[in-house]
């Protein structure tokens, strides 16, 4: 383990001990309800590894690598974009998919801005969206939202 992931755990170690010195009932039902939640989200998180697992054996790294990390990076940006645009997945599972694809061979660029139109950008959602806000926000929301998560890949691309 690294020191800041170390540190993490002294810091919790602390606060937990001065909860339990504070009020132990309340400190353990957290733990519980913390324990039950974490029964929810133990299936989306082999979800999560079962996905990633299952893109990586289909795309080898060598795919990866030459279509997302040595291709064209405004095309290859831009396609990233849309697939993050019409993709509804939640960021939990998308962060670590795409570190996956940037640990195989991926350009941080188009990586980027799948992450940010996914969360961005609803292509998906526009139906309700349109129906809670209007066509007109919902149309320009989404134009802006596209154009700021290109910017925001190149950018993060400068300083990567």
């Amino acid at each position: 383990m690294d020191i800041f992931t170390l540190s993490f755990w002294f810091i919790t170690l602390i606060w937990f001990i001065i909860s339990i010195s504070k009020d132990k009932k309340k400190t353990f039902h957290a733990v519980k309800m913390s324990g039950r939640m974490m029964k929810h989200i133990a299936g989306e998180m082999v979800g999560i590894l079962f996905l990633i697992g299952l893109i990586l054996t289909f795309l080898p790294p060598e795919t990866i690598r030459q279509y997302a990390g040595q291709s064209n990076s405004i095309i290859t940006t831009i396609v990233f974009a849309m697939v993050g645009c019409i993709t509804l997945i939640p960021a939990f599972v998308a962060f670590p998919l795409a570190g996956s694809l940037v640990n195989a061979g991926a350009s941080i660029v188009p990586i980027v801005a799948f992450l940010t139109t996914l969360t961005m950008v609803g292509i998906v959602t526009f139906p309700l969206e349109k129906k809670e806000f209007g066509t007109k926000f919902t149309i320009i929301r989404n134009s802006l939202s596209f154009a700021f998560a290109i910017t925001i890949a190149f950018i993060m691309g400068v300083f990567l």
